[in-house]
C-alpha cells in the first residue's frame, strides 16, 4: 500500500507520521507501540474485522478512539491513531511516498460484546 511519510515541525519538535494519500473519512492507520501496523476501512467490508469495526464504531455510535482504548484495555496492548500536535500548531517539512504492507485488525480483538 502506498503511504506518504511526512516530517512535521511542531513545539514538542519534529515529528514523523505516516498517512494515508488520499483519505476517506472511513479510512485510518492504526498505530501499535507508536508504528504504524494496521490499516482499517469501514465501508470494506469483504474483510471481516472491518465489517466488526464497522458495527463497533458506526453502528455502536462511538469514535475509532474509544473503540481502540477499549480493544487496548481487553487485550493489553497500545494501539493509537496518530495525532501530529496536540495544540494543532503544525509546520510540514517534507513528504515522501512510501511502500507499507499493513494489516487489518485481528478479528479475535475485536469481539462484539465490548
Amino acid at each position: 500500500m502506498k503511504l506518504k511519510l511526512s516530517t512535521y515541525r511542531t513545539f514538542s519538535g519534529t515529528k514523523q507520521v505516516v498517512e494515508i494519500i488520499r483519505k476517506k473519512e472511513t479510512q485510518w492507520l492504526i498505530y501499535e507501540d507508536d508504528k504504524p501496523k494496521f490499516f482499517v476501512d469501514f465501508f470494506d467490508l469483504e474483510k471481516e474485522s472491518n465489517s466488526m469495526m464497522n458495527s463497533l464504531v458506526l453502528c455502536g455510535k462511538r469514535t475509532i478512539e474509544e473503540v481502540l482504548e477499549l480493544i487496548n484495555k481487553r487485550n493489553n496492548i497500545n494501539l493509537s491513531i496518530p495525532v501530529i500536535s496536540k495544540l494543532g500548531i503544525k509546520k510540514r517539512l517534507k513528504s515522501e511516498v512510501i511502500e507499507l504492507s499493513l494489516e487489518s485488525l485481528p478479528e479475535k480483538w475485536l469481539d462484539y460484546s465490548l
